[in-house]
């Protein structure tokens, strides 16, 4: 071994060298003056107050970029100096990590670029919608990255912010290698237990008592100002640690006794009469905001006439909602659940949180109960917000996702489908369950943003003015014109479903206000978390006007067609006048989704459903060999755009020509293969899989019998004339082009979750071992 190593050492010699001379015709690093090395002793000695100052300045930086605005943020500190100067001990705390190592002044750097690439951040997400940037954004990320049809980002933000982020780490990087190294002792075991009593013991003590003297609010009503109020890096840390419910004060056992047998006592029993249940179909109109509600707005004309016809015939009100621009899933969980947003952590979304694990009793479930088929029909994709997910969760029969319809028309701007098509799979979904009410949850996509600021609608049916600018006027308009056709949607429902001549009653309601940067001044009712909501019924049932929230919605709804049924439902219904009815909520609340659910007695009294996607079986009955374009045509039922040809259970390359016709290469399949079709969704997680078989018998192959002259008479039959396929072929291929798909995995697109509990292992190997389309 040592003679290797001589041999080694003998080799390298001349590398050796050469180095050396190298490095002694480089410059050489000056030595550092002793007035350098004072004044690093006195930045040392002195680093906790320096620290704290850059925290102030790093405070007013991130309030500037959240803001856009420097006298904004000098606003801010002045008003809410107390408030400042906690965001300030935030980072001073994050900051005493760099106690920790010897690279002190690139952790430095470190941490304060992280709070300023998340003031960025915000600030970004602020100029395109109301909502503040919360850690449960970041649970959004993949259904963020997915959306191609809205942007919360402009690719000239999004390449400015990869590029400073990049450039930030490739110095930091340089600094590691080449920068300073603190060279004075280091206090392993005072430092570290310092760092984290201020971390884990002085920030919530600081916290506690800040909230206690009104300085921090620990709840945002409103979390948009709840930011501008108290900062950002307050607003963001409290959606970091405080997320789920807190476990109330009072919440015992006898206590959700007490309130059960109050609403016991209270409630009185459903009176529809068992199979002759009205329907209910419950309506969610995106962004929907009635127009004249709009201070400054002149309209040409009435831009909503059915809308307001049935404001003046049927029961109506406003509806106070969780959210303002953005968060549709929220007031949708209030809706649905009869819960509140108001006890959950800032910027929380149930279904991407607790929902995730627990089912959740609920309107589907309730009505479930006494005999209803619950559906719920949406035209985008069925993994935004994990909605395929929450949907089981919360005891739903089927959901007709856009990937089970064949859509064919879009918004102006080409982002969003248009709402005609809910109307037949609304009715579609009611029709599927013969001898059974049913319960279907609508939700629509028309409404939605983006706003464009350009004049696109050249001969627009309304005309909009009183904006502040053109930009804002072309937005307007835009918006205005497309809650026009939302309109005509609304009437055309009514008209399908009262066709069906079953007792039925329907509410929509608008989930927030559009993201127009409106304020309170702004609107009629003075309150940007205030929508409307319409009713119809063909019942005969009383006008009974009454602004609610969003969680007493449904209970309103049922309690006026004689349902009472649920926990929640029935607790509005019984107790919204008692002077409890908060504490009771939240003490309810937290029992069936964090407790022990004494109301249950403890069980799972409402398990996940198996959630069927779609209500009409998607089927392959024949395959048929073309040779002129060297395709095999798929013949079947209940094609889409999303059903896909599997061959021996890989899924090939597909073309969608019409609901009854999708093809493939040739090249994809050989004699003897199976053919099936399966719907598929983002990240081909399976959706629906198709029923039926078949076994692909090339028609050129002529099978071994006792007699090679013979031809078999089953192989004479399938060689027919290609000819008349071709000629469909060609009708179907222009059919397609007519009906060109220009959905991609849209803005409510995201994780792969499994369409139920029961289902997560129908997330097959076949269903994601194709990237392509």
């Amino acid at each position: 071994m040592k003679k290797l190593f001589n041999i080694l050492k003998e080799k390298l010699a001349p590398l050796s060298s050469k180095l050396q001379s190298l490095k002694s015709i480089l410059p050489q690093k000056k030595p550092h003056s002793e007035k350098y090395y004072k004044r690093i002793a006195f930045l040392n000695k002195y680093s906790l107050i320096f620290h704290f100052l850059l925290a102030c300045l790093l405070i007013l930086a991130v309030e500037t970029i959240s803001r856009r605005d420097f006298v904004s943020a000098i606003t801010f500190i002045s008003n809410h100096t107390l408030a400042f100067l906690y965001n300030a001990l935030i980072i001073f705390a994050s900051l005493s990590l760099v106690y920790l190592t010897k690279y002190r002044t690139q952790m430095r750097i470190l941490i304060s670029g992280l709070w300023i690439f998340l003031g960025t951040v915000n600030g970004l997400i602020l100029s395109n919608r109301v909502t503040p940037f919360s850690y449960t954004d970041l649970k959004c990320l993949p259904d963020l990255f997915a959306m191609q049809n809205t942007n919360y980002f402009t690719a000239e933000e999004a390449t400015m912010v990869v590029s400073v982020v990049v450039a930030f780490f490739v110095i930091l990087g340089l600094l590691f290698a080449k920068g300073p190294r603190y060279q004075g002792k280091r206090h392993t075991v005072l430092g570290p237990v310092s760092i984290a009593a201020l971390i884990l013991i002085g920030l919530p003590i600081t916290t506690q008592a800040a909230q206690s003297s009104n300085i921090l609010a620990s709840y945002f009503a409103n979390i948009a100002q709840g930011y501008s109020d108290y900062g950002f890096v307050y607003g963001f840390s409290t959606s970091v640690v405080g997320r789920g419910m807190d476990k109330p004060e009072d919440y015992s056992e006898e206590t959700v006794d007490a309130i059960n047998t109050l609403v016991d006592s209270a409630s009185s029993p459903t009176t529809v009469s068992t199979g002759s249940e009205p329907n209910v179909i419950c309506v969610l109109l995106e962004s929907f905001c009635d127009p004249y509600e709009v201070n400054f707005l002149n309209m040409s004309e009435d831009p909503i006439p059915n809308f307001h016809n049935l404001e003046a015939n049927y029961s109506t009100g406003y509806l106070t909602v969780p959210v303002v621009g953005a968060g549709t899933a929220n007031t949708e969980f209030e809706v649905l659940t009869g819960m509140s947003m108001q006890y959950f952590g800032t910027g929380e979304y149930p279904y991407k949180t607790i929902l995730k694990q627990t089912d959740c009793e609920s309107i589907a479930d309730d009505l479930s109960q006494i005999g209803y088929g619950t559906h719920v029909v949406h035209n985008n994709t069925a993994t935004f917000y994990s909605r395929n997910n929450a949907f089981s969760m919360m005891g739903f029969d089927t959901f007709t996702s856009k990937e089970c319809m064949n859509i064919s028309q879009y918004t102006p701007n080409g982002n969003w489908p248009t709402d005609d098509v809910l109307v037949q799979e609304t009715v579609k979904a009611m029709n599927a369950t013969e001898n059974q009410s049913d319960f279907v949850y609508t939700i629509t996509v028309e409404g939605h943003g983006d706003y464009p600021t350009e004049k696109i609608l050249e001969n627009p049916d309304i005309l909009v003015s009183g904006a502040a600018d053109e930009a804002s006027n072309n937005q307007w308009e835009y918006y205005v014109n497309m809650i026009h056709e939302v309109d005509d949607f609304i009437g055309d429902l009514i008209t399908a479903v009262d066709r069906r001549g079953e007792d039925t009653i329907i509410v929509f309601f608008g989930d927030h206000l559009p993201t127009m940067g409106l304020t309170d001044a702004d609107m009629k009712s003075g309150d940007i978390f205030k929508t409307k909501y319409i009713t119809w019924n063909n019942m005969g049932l009383a006008k009974k006007d009454a602004d609610l929230t969003a969680y007493q919605l449904l209970a309103h709804i049922t309690d006026q067609a004689g349902i009472h049924e649920g926990t929640m439902f029935r607790y509005h219904q019984t107790q919204t006048a008692s002077e409890t009815y908060l504490s009771g909520l939240e003490d309810l609340q937290y029992d069936l989704l964090y407790g022990k659910r004494y109301t249950y007695g403890g069980e799972d009294r409402y398990p996940a459903s198996d959630l069927v996607m779609d209500v009409e079986d998607v089927t392959v009955s024949s395959v048929r060999k073309n040779t002129s374009n060297n395709t095999l045509t798929v013949y079947g039922a209940n094609f889409t755009k999303n059903t896909k040809i599997f061959v021996n259970g890989n899924k090939v390359p597909t073309t969608f020509l019409t609901s009854n016709l999708i093809t493939t290469s040739l090249d994809n399949v050989q004699n003897g293969d199976t053919i099936t079709v399966n719907i598929l969704g983002s990240k081909s997680l399976l959706l629906r899989a198709g029923t039926g078989e078949v076994i692909y018998e090339d028609p050129d192959i002529v099978p071994e019998t006792e007699d090679p002259t013979e031809i078999p008479e089953t192989s004479a039959t399938e060689m027919k004339n290609t000819e008349t396929e071709n000629s469909e072929m060609k009708s179907s291929e222009t059919e397609s082009s007519e009906m060109k798909n220009t959905e991609t995995e849209s803005s409510e697109t995201g994780s792969s979750e499994t369409t139920s509990k029961a289902d997560s292992s129908a997330v097959t190997s076949e269903a994601a071992s194709d990237s392509n389309n």
